[in-house]
């Protein structure tokens, strides 16, 4: 299995939300670029946000979410000699 362009898209929506609070979401304005509408609905279809536009992540999601800050973190991080 390999990350896809648009699983990387979908990564970088949950990416956004701030996981210090469940009351705040996100919105993904019709400006955006085309993969990250996309992303945003595919998101939505599985469970993972509350509206195809963004909003609130899910149980699901917020799970998701905090996974794929952890790991963007870790391989954020340089390594030191």
């Amino acid at each position: 299995m390999a990350f896809t362009s648009e699983l990387i898209a979908e990564l970088e929506i949950l990416v956004l939300f701030n996981l210090g609070t469940t009351q705040e979401g996100i919105k993904v304005h019709h400006t955006a670029t085309p993969s990250a509408i996309a992303a945003a609905i595919r998101l939505h279809d599985k469970g993972l946000i509350s509206q195809a536009d963004g909003g609130y992540l899910t149980s699901l999601g917020l799970d998701a979410a905090q996974h794929a800050q952890t790991l963007l973190t870790i391989l954020n991080v340089t390594e030191t000699a």
